[in-house]
C-alpha cells in the first residue's frame, strides 16, 4: 500500500496521500497535546542539568547521571532497561589560562580545546602570527616558527568552520608554531570561548591548543592590523589519562507484532566539561525520551519496538555510537528508521531526513500530522553522529530534529549551554513532533522504504 504511494512521484504530494494514514490521526494528536500539556520535558531536563551538571563521557557526574536514567526509565515503564558498557578516553582539563602581556597586559577569555598537549609548567610566550585560513597559514609559514598562531576565522556554519578547531593545530605544528589559538566556532557571543575536539595525528607534532572568544580574537587582530606585534602568555595542563569505563544507557517500548523491528531515538548524555549540556545534548536526550514516556502514558504499543539510546562519548570520540553500531550492526537491516536530536529544539526548529526518494515521500505523508507543529515540511539534512554508523550499516532512513542553528551555536560548548536558555515551549513542541513521528514510523503497516 505505502508502496503504491511511494511509487507516485510524479503527482503533487497532496495527490498522493492514502487513506493508510487516517487511522493514527488521533493517536498521534493524542500524543502531540500530551507532550504540550505542561513543562514536563523542561524540568526533567532541569533535573538532569541541575544535578548532574556538566557530564564528560569519562566522570563521576556522567556516571551518576547514567544511574539516573536507568531508574528513570524504569520509573516510567519502559522496558528491557539496561546499561551497555563503552570504554572512552579520559583526558583532563587542569588549569589553563591566556593573557596579551604586550601591549598592555590583558586576560583572554580561553578554553583548552578538548584533547589538548599541555604547554610547559610555566607556560608558552611568544608572538601571535594571525591567519585567516589555511592557505593564509601557508602563505606566512616563514614567520610561523616558534610562534602562537591565531586561526582568526569567521564563523560560516559549524561544519565549515569547526575544520580549523580540529585540525588547525596538525597544519600549524607542521610549521613549526609553538601553539594555536582558534577564533571560537560559532557567532559573536559574551565573551564566551567554545571548546570542542582538537585531533592530532600519531607520530607528528603536537602542540597546545586553545579557543578564544571572539572578542579577545578580534582585539589581536586589530592591534596586528596597525602595526603591533602582540605577545601572549598561554598556560595549559591537559592530559590524558588512559581509558575510563562508561555507558550507553537502553530503554525500549517491545513492539506488539514485530518486535525484532526497531525504530531507534536518541541522543548524547555525555558533555563537555563546561556549562550543563541542556542544549549539548541534554534536550535531545529528553526530546527522544519523550516519544516513550508519553506512549507508556497513554498506554500505546506500536507494531514494532522503540528503542531509545543515550549515547556516551559523542564529544569526544564518537566511543559510544561505534559500541552501538558494533553490537547492533547484524542486525541494522531490522532497524526501519533512526532519530537523533543533537541540534538543539530552538525556533525555528525545523525536520530534516536523509534517504531514499520514496522514503522521502512517505516521511513528508507523515509530516502532515504536524501541521499544528508547524513542522510539516521535511528538508534535508537527517542522521546525525550517533546513529550514522548504524544507519550506514543497514541504509536506514533517518531523520533529524534540527533547532535553529544561529541560537544553538551562540552557546554551543560554552559555559552559557545551561537550562536558562531553553523555553519550555520548545522543548515540549519537539517532543511532540518526535513522539508522533516515533510513533506512525513504528506502527505503520510496511516500513519506511530504503
Amino acid at each position: 500500500m505505502l508502496a503504491a504511494c511511494a511509487g507516485a512521484g510524479a503527482l503533487p504530494l497532496a495527490q498522493t496521500f492514502g487513506s493508510w494514514l487516517d487511522p493514527y490521526r488521533g493517536t498521534a494528536q493524542k500524543l502531540i497535546a500530551a507532550a504540550q500539556e505542561n513543562d514536563f520535558a523542561w524540568q526533567r531536563l532541569a533535573e538532569l542539568t541541575d544535578t548532574y551538571g556538566a557530564r564528560p563521557a569519562w566522570s563521576e557526574n556522567l556516571t551518576r547521571a547514567v544511574v539516573w536514567a536507568v531508574d528513570t526509565m524504569k520509573a516510567d515503564g519502559l522496558e528491557n532497561v539496561h546499561t551497555e558498557r563503552v570504554m572512552v578516553p579520559r583526558w583532563v582539563r587542569g588549569a589553563e589560562s591566556a593573557e596579551i602581556v604586550d601591549p598592555p597586559r590583558h586576560p583572554i577569555a580561553m578554553l583548552g580545546l578538548g584533547g589538548t598537549v599541555a604547554t610547559p609548567p610555566g607556560g608558552i610566550e611568544s608572538e601571535v602570527v594571525v591567519v585567516s585560513n589555511f592557505e593564509d597559514l601557508r602563505a606566512k609559514r616563514a614567520q610561523v616558527p616558534g610562534r602562537i598562531v591565531l586561526f582568526d576565522v569567521a564563523y560560516t556554519t559549524y561544519a565549515e568552520t569547526m575544520s580549523y578547531r580540529t585540525g588547525g593545530a596538525r597544519l600549524a605544528a607542521e610549521y613549526g608554531a609553538a601553539a594555536v589559538l582558534v577564533r571560537s566556532v560559532g557567532p559573536i557571543g559574551l565573551r564566551t570561548p567554545h571548546t570542542g575536539s582538537v585531533n592530532y595525528m600519531p607520530g607528528q607534532p603536537q602542540i597546545p591548543a586553545a579557543a578564544v572568544a571572539a572578542e579577545d580574537a578580534n582585539r589581536i587582530v586589530r592591534l596586528t592590523n596597525a602595526g603591533r606585534r602582540v605577545r601572549v602568555r598561554l598556560v595549559t595542563s591537559g592530559r590524558m589519562e588512559g581509558e575510563a569505563a562508561s555507558s550507553n544507557v537502553i530503554g525500549e517500548i517491545v513492539g506488539r507484532e514485530r518486535p525484532d523491528e526497531v525504530v531507534l531515538v536518541g541522543g548524547h548524555l555525555d558533555s563537555w566539561d563546561v556549562g550543563t549540556g541542556a542544549s549539548d545534548d541534554g534536550a535531545g536526550c529528553v526530546v527522544t525520551w519523550e516519544a516513550l514516556r508519553l506512549m507508556k502514558k497513554l498506554g500505546i504499543r506500536p507494531r514494532r519496538t522503540v528503542r531509545l539510546v543515550l549515547w556516551t562519548n559523542e564529544e569526544h570520540g564518537m566511543n559510544g555510537a561505534a559500541a552501538y553500531g558494533l553490537k547492533y550492526g547484524h542486525a541494522a537491516a531490522n532497524h526501519v528508521l533512526a532519530i537523533e536530536s543533537d541540534s538543539g529544539v530552538f525556533a525555528p526548529a525545523s525536520l530534516g531526513f536523509s534517504g531514499s526518494v520514496a522514503g522521502r515521500m512517505v516521511m513528508a505523508q507523515i509530516a502532515t500530522l504536524l501541521a499544528p507543529l508547524g513542522l510539516q515540511d521535511i528538508g534535508a539534512g537527517g542522521g546525525g553522529p550517533d546513529i550514522d554508523p548504524i544507519a550506514q550499516a543497514g541504509n536506514v532512513p533517518a531523520l533529524a530534529y534540527l533547532g535553529d542553528a544561529s541560537r544553538l551555536f551562540l552557546i554551543h560548548h560554552t559555559a552559557a549551554d545551561t537550562v536558562e536558555r531553553i523555553a519550555p515551549e520548545e522543548l515540549s513542541k519537539a517532543a511532540a513532533a518526535l513522539a508522533a513521528i516515533t510513533y506512525v514510523a513504528a506502527d505503520m503497516p510496511d516500513r519506511i522504504p530504503r
